[in-house]
């Protein structure tokens, strides 16, 4: 058997392996190391395809080995930060102390709101299982990937963290706020939308402005608003996406 056969599935397991360790850091709330180990294991998921197209070693193993990667980087993760960040919103230590939507058991209290932060995690699975199975998803995209949902949630702690603003972080860390993106991830996920990919069958302009286009203000927007721009670009990217139906 050829050795380049292998490549792609080897970049695919390092972004399972990035995806692990983001879930180590995540549990001991080091958000910001576990979304270092997301973008580095997100790096690797969007090579390993290209690397299959390019060396022409495409396979169903391939294909369900970047769904398990993927569940684990852009499904598990967000998963565990989007529930971290709810229980710190809602207070969870005190609440489970004395309130009665919490579990009890052998010392250990968790509250059940923080839980509603899973749920993404469970949204990405349904997805990834669809995706597997739906062959028009080639050029384009029928919701959100899991991907893009992942960064729109880790990038969260980030604004936290480097962009320290009350009025930012009064936002971020209002529970409602946090349930709400936690059911609109879901949604979006597992919506009919049909959004663009970042696939490029040639490097023409006039067969790829829009993806061009939308890589420009991306970069625009990373560099005026920081970490503020993702979620505004993941924002941009499905408002483009649903302008363009007819060109997707």
């Amino acid at each position: 058997m050829q050795i380049k056969k292998f490549i792609p599935n080897f970049i695919t397991l390092l972004n399972l392996l990035c995806g692990s360790i983001a879930v180590l850091f995540a549990v001991n709330n080091l958000f910001v190391t576990a979304a270092l180990f997301v973008f580095l294991g997100i790096f690797f998921d969007f090579f390993d395809g290209l690397l299959a197209r390019k060396l022409n070693v495409q396979s169903d193993l391939g294909l369900q080995l970047d769904s398990l990667a993927d569940m684990v980087t852009s499904g598990l993760v967000p998963g565990i930060i989007l529930y971290k960040l709810i229980a710190i919103a809602v207070d969870a230590p005190a609440m489970a102390a004395s309130n009665e939507w919490s579990l009890h058991w052998s010392g250990f209290s968790m509250s059940f709101i923080p839980i509603i932060g899973l749920f993404v995690t469970l949204a990405s699975a349904y997805r990834l299982g669809k995706f597997n199975l739906d062959e028009e998803q080639q050029t384009y995209f029928k919701g959100l990937p899991t991907p893009a949902n992942a960064l729109l949630i880790l990038s969260l702690p980030l604004i936290l963290e480097f962009q320290n603003s009350d009025v930012i972080n009064n936002i971020i860390l209002n529970k409602w706020f946090l349930i709400s993106l936690a059911f609109l991830s879901c949604y979006l996920l597992n919506s009919s939308i049909k959004l663009f990919a970042l696939k490029f069958k040639d490097y023409s302009f006039k067969n790829n402005a829009l993806r061009y286009i939308f890589i420009i203000i991306s970069l625009v927007l990373l560099i005026v608003l920081q970490f503020v721009a993702i979620p505004v670009i993941i924002i941009l990217y499905i408002i483009l996406s649903i302008f363009s139906q007819n060109t997707i």
